[in-house]
């Protein structure tokens, strides 16, 4: 493996992509914006304060890591499962497999494209949220370690994605019946303490439960989990989505049928 040509063939990846996310800003980083917007005037302002306080935060402080985090895997996720199946579409997809570029590579460079644009609309959203209340990183290395292993998480989980899908609907099973109720379930809009014994162990099985509680926990300094714990279980899924990323690009599942 000649690791010159992959460093510029992962450099020209990582540049296609981010000059196509901002080359459509419009659609890649305004509309998460947005909805985000919603997030935070109908959840935080209108419901919170009937709801008061949560973990000792006012309920928008409380969200508003969630809602952050939120953003940054649904767009991380959203990136890669485009870009990839796009070219698979397009046909463009064979021009990478024969060039010298290693499959670690194009895997690479994907997600970095995703994780990219997951970090542009997760400052945004951070931007606003600064408009509705106050935060404090309490833990900037957590912070950040956390939102680069989620997104990564979630690029990995799109390229899987991308690489199964044979028509442009099947992009968006995963995201409607997998992503969303993982989200909605994931601890971003209340505190599972606050469920029943039995739930609170069935929320265990969650992923998104690790990143949003250790994302809050860098923000805010509270969390319903052991960060050490979570730490395990996020870095676990990158290791494993990465092997499985590899397996399937090397035996060409989904790409060369």
């Amino acid at each position: 493996m000649d690791l010159k040509l992959n460093w510029v063939g992962l450099k020209t990846l990582v540049y296609k992509e981010v000059v196509r996310v901002l080359r459509i800003w419009i659609q890649t980083i305004v509309p998460p914006a947005i909805t985000m917007t919603l997030y935070f005037i109908i959840f935080g302002n209108l419901i919170g304060r009937r709801i008061g306080q949560m973990d000792g935060f006012d309920y928008m402080q409380y969200i508003a890591p969630g809602l952050i985090m939120m953003s940054v895997i649904t767009n991380s996720y959203g990136n890669v499962v485009s870009s990839f199946f796009g070219a698979k579409f397009a046909g463009h997809i064979e021009e990478m497999l024969v060039s010298p570029m290693s499959n670690a590579t194009i895997i690479i460079g994907h997600v970095a494209g995703g994780v990219i644009r997951g970090l542009l609309v997760g400052l945004m959203v951070t931007l606003i949220a600064l408009g509705f209340t106050d935060l404090s990183i309490e833990n900037p290395l957590i912070t950040l370690s956390m939102v680069l292993l989620a997104s990564t998480v979630f690029a990995l989980a799109g390229f899987i994605n991308a690489v199964f899908a044979k028509k442009f609907d099947d992009i968006s099973i995963v995201p409607t019946f997998i992503l969303t109720p993982l989200t909605y379930l994931g601890g971003v809009f209340y505190s599972i303490s606050l469920l029943p014994e039995f739930w609170q162990k069935v929320s265990l099985a969650n992923p998104i439960l690790y990143m949003v509680n250790a994302f809050r926990y860098g923000i805010l300094g509270v969390s319903d989990i052991n960060i050490a714990y979570a730490y395990f279980i996020v870095l676990l899924f990158v290791v494993g989505l990465f092997t499985a990323c590899m397996m399937l690009m090397n035996r060409g599942i989904g790409i060369r049928d």
